[in-house]
């Protein structure tokens, strides 16, 4: 359909506007403002202004026809099983069925009665009256949805838009059933807590609920909440995202082959039990997101969505047909985005998660399969624009996402959505109304690609600083990336995480405090320190951990299976080994709550600020800025520098803000922390090529191999003050990273080690101290 002429909300930020305006007709978009942020942009206009027309044509149908995007997305309300007006009313997709019934529990299974009705689009729906005042089908009862389709076969499938769906645990391979979820006022649970402020930053911390507990089987979302939630606040994260959350019928998954969009994995609890989590997350001060999968779908015919084509046409379907509709890496369906029903199941779904469950966001998995017909498969993306944008582009798929981001951020404008994209395609991370794809943050998949490759294949010596350095500063000006060490996938079965690639068998025996590190543990745990430290520092905009790893978990991840004899031994996280006084796990996690809460307090990763002024591959150092902070990253395997120039921006004082050789953090104690590092000016200011590495001041620090420091510069008038003995409204002068204490027990300097935190888990909580004797 071409519409003659559609107004459009595109608007040119005034950073970006420079005199250009931006015509309302969508056939001639003379100019977009990704052209201002990247003029090589503009050489692909045709291709920029065919997919916002095609946005925008999308958007002004779905107005029209449905009354605008927030009330499509409403779907869920209206499609599956809902209660209106003293009945039960049950509306299910399926064009291609011929005959249609709704049977359950509440039916015997017989649908002779309770048969449906096709509208011309498709959409088959009953009304069922309520009987003596009570719902006819009961909550917590079975359904499925009957039809006969045209080869004459009548098939039962779970509802489409079911919430809950389970299966008998008892037989093995069971398949599963819809539930209908409606639970009385007494029993849903009632949210009481408002969702966190966005923070500038997030630091993520990555989960699986089922396997989130020590005891081999799954875990329960009241277990998550009530046993790890309070451990994730306590290591100063601001946000959890939870994996596997839609109801997957293959558990070894990992959560991405769904089969059930709307129901909650049932084998983690029900509708409520989630909601639960969600709410005491929030109290905790953490942001939800979820992960969704809207890149593919199981291709199990019995349980999922897939059930629903039955060979009939990609326009009647919720997936491509032939080759187009199948990732042969996945195993698994590809959706027809194209397909007003589709976008409305999905975009439905977005709001569904958002709105009944209270999620602050998403984690878009496997944009880069939407992204390109080609799904990435076999591809490499050198960074030639000519890749992004072609032919290959999905452009169906790339208007679903901008409807999607466009949709939640005007649900909720403090949203947080990140993409899955291991391509980088320009202006993914851009708004919609600039002619971006609508995305928050990008994860900077190259990163952790980069420290396995240098774990498995290089020795120390080799590392290349300058290598280093790009891989992890690789990425669009203006588009904000999440930077990680490690997430889910480096640890999967086959593979181990970071911490088990460093020190490997020596875990199972090197491990105690008791007895004296071998060389191989004292590598293992400087350098888990230190990936982990400059991949949030110099990677991106926000930073994640997978559960476990800032701890340092051995070993890998391996789900019950046939292949391990359906073993949870690899599928849990064994939080005893952190928990114990004795064992060299306390030292790598409380070096992780350390790093977030010195970005808690300086908020480092918000900054535009970054400018790396060394990277010595001779010394194997790497220096540079981040906000307020100088860091210095010693890689070296051996080598000490007694005063080692470092270039800084302002003159002044500088401290020492954290160090990862302190005693507390599982080093040798060699930086001192009461030391005062003075400036000194380097050559003529406002002439770089005078100065020090480009830097019109330096000053001389103690440098440890694998060692990583972050200093910052000592405020002069407060620290006046509080000479003055004046507090200055409550204000304080910040030290370097401390320990509250509760247990009086010096370990190191000022550093002081407490049985339990605030949050009752064992460990140490971390803040930052103003008082000149706990300094020294």
């Amino acid at each position: 359909i071409r519409l003659e002429k559609v107004k459009t909300n595109f608007s040119v930020p005034a950073t970006a506007r420079k005199n250009k305006t931006m015509v309302t007709v969508v056939e001639e978009v003379d100019h977009l403002p990704i052209y201002d942020l990247d003029p090589k942009l503009e050489e692909f206009k045709d291709h920029f202004n065919y997919r916002i027309k095609r946005y925008l044509d999308q958007k002004c149908l779905i107005e029209k026809h449905e009354g605008g995007l927030e009330e499509f997305s409403k779907g869920y309300l209206k499609f599956g099983i809902n209660t209106v007006d003293g009945a039960t009313i049950y509306r299910e997709w399926a064009p291609a069925a011929q005959e249609a019934q709704l049977i359950g529990e509440f039916n015997n299974w017989n649908g002779a009665k309770h048969k449906m009705e096709k509208d011309k689009f498709g959409i088959w729906s009953i009304k069922i009256s309520h009987v003596n005042g009570k719902p006819a089908i009961p909550h917590n009862s079975k359904v499925k949805f009957r039809f006969r389709h045209g080869g004459g076969a009548w098939v039962d499938r779970i509802p489409a838009w079911i919430r809950y769906a389970t299966f008998d645990a008892s037989k093995f391979g069971a398949p599963y059933d819809g539930v209908h979820w409606d639970p009385p006022a007494c029993e849903r649970y009632v949210f009481k807590h408002p969702r966190p402020p966005k923070p500038d930053a997030p630091r993520i911390y990555e989960a699986h609920v089922g396997m989130s507990g020590e005891e081999p089987e799954v875990s329960t979302y009241r277990e998550f909440a009530d046993n790890v939630l309070p451990r994730i606040r306590a290591n100063n994260y601001n946000t959890v995202q939870l994996m596997a959350i839609m109801e997957h019928s293959y558990y070894a998954s990992f959560g991405y082959h769904v089969t059930n969009f709307f129901a909650v994995s049932s084998r983690s609890g029900t509708p409520e039990d989630l909601k639960y989590l969600v709410d005491k997350a929030h109290s905790l001060g953490l942001r939800v997101l979820m992960d969704v999968v809207h890149s593919h779908a199981s291709n199990n015919v019995t349980d999922g969505l897939n059930g629903y084509d039955v060979g009939q046409n990609t326009h009647e379907s919720y997936f491509h047909t032939g080759d187009r509709g199948y990732h042969k890496l996945w195993d698994s369906r590809l959706f027809n985005y194209a397909n007003w029903e589709v976008l409305r199941f999905l975009l439905s779904n977005l709001r569904y998660w958002m709105d009944e469950f209270m999620f602050d966001g998403f984690r878009f998995d496997g944009v880069t399969s939407m992204l390109y017909h080609h799904h990435g498969i076999n591809k490499g993306f050198t960074g030639n624009y000519k890749e992004y944008f072609s032919l290959d582009t999905d452009v169906d798929a790339i208007v679903y996402m901008m409807l999607a981001n466009h949709l939640m951020h005007k649900l909720l404008p403090e949203a947080t959505i990140v993409a899955e994209d291991v391509s980088g395609m320009p202006v993914l991370c851009r708004p919609v109304d600039e002619g971006g794809v609508g995305f928050d943050f990008r994860l900077a998949m190259a990163i952790p690609d980069r420290w396995i490759d240098y774990l498995k294949n290089k020795e120390d010596r080799k590392w290349s600083m300058s290598e280093i350095v790009q891989t992890l500063t690789n990425r669009r000006y203006t588009e904000k990336c999440i930077a990680y060490a490690e997430s889910h996938d480096q640890s999967i079965v086959g593979d181990k995480t970071i911490a088990f690639l460093l020190m490997d068998k020596e875990m199972y025996t090197g491990m105690s405090d008791l007895q004296p590190a071998s060389p191989t543990i004292n590598r293992g745990i400087a350098l888990q320190k230190m990936i982990h430290f400059i991949t949030m520092a110099l990677g991106g905009d926000g930073y994640l951990n997978f559960m476990g790893n800032e701890f340092g978990h051995p070993e890998w991840i391996d789900f019950p299976r046939e292949g391990n004899n359906w073993s949870y031994d690899k599928c849990r996280r064994q939080w005893s080994l952190v928990d114990t006084d004795h064992l060299r796990y306390k030292y790598m996690n409380a070096f992780d709550q350390a790093m977030n809460a010195l970005e808690e307090e300086f908020s480092f990763l918000s900054s535009s600020k970054q400018i790396v002024s060394d990277m010595n591959e001779k010394d194997k150092v790497i220096v540079f800025e981040r906000g307020d902070l100088v860091f210095v990253f010693n890689f070296h395997p051996n080598k000490t520098y007694k005063g080692y120039k470092v270039g800084c921006d302002l003159p002044g004082k500088y401290r020492v803000a954290l160090d990862s050789d302190a005693l507390v953090f599982g080093g040798h104690g060699r930086v001192g922390h009461d030391v005062d590092h003075f400036t000194s000016p380097e050559g003529m200011p406002g002439v770089p090529e005078t100065n020090f590495n480009n830097r019109p001041n330096s000053f001389k620090v103690l440098s440890p191999p694998r060692t990583c420091v972050a200093y910052y510069r000592v405020d002069e008038d407060r620290e006046e003050l509080r000479r003055g003995g004046a507090v200055a409204s409550g204000k304080i002068v910040t030290e370097y990273i401390d320990v509250e204490a509760t247990s009086g027990e010096t370990i190191s300097g000022g550093w002081k080690g407490s049985e339990k935190d605030d949050c009752g888990k064992k460990g140490m909580k971390f803040v930052f101290r103003s008082s000149d004797e706990d300094c020294k």
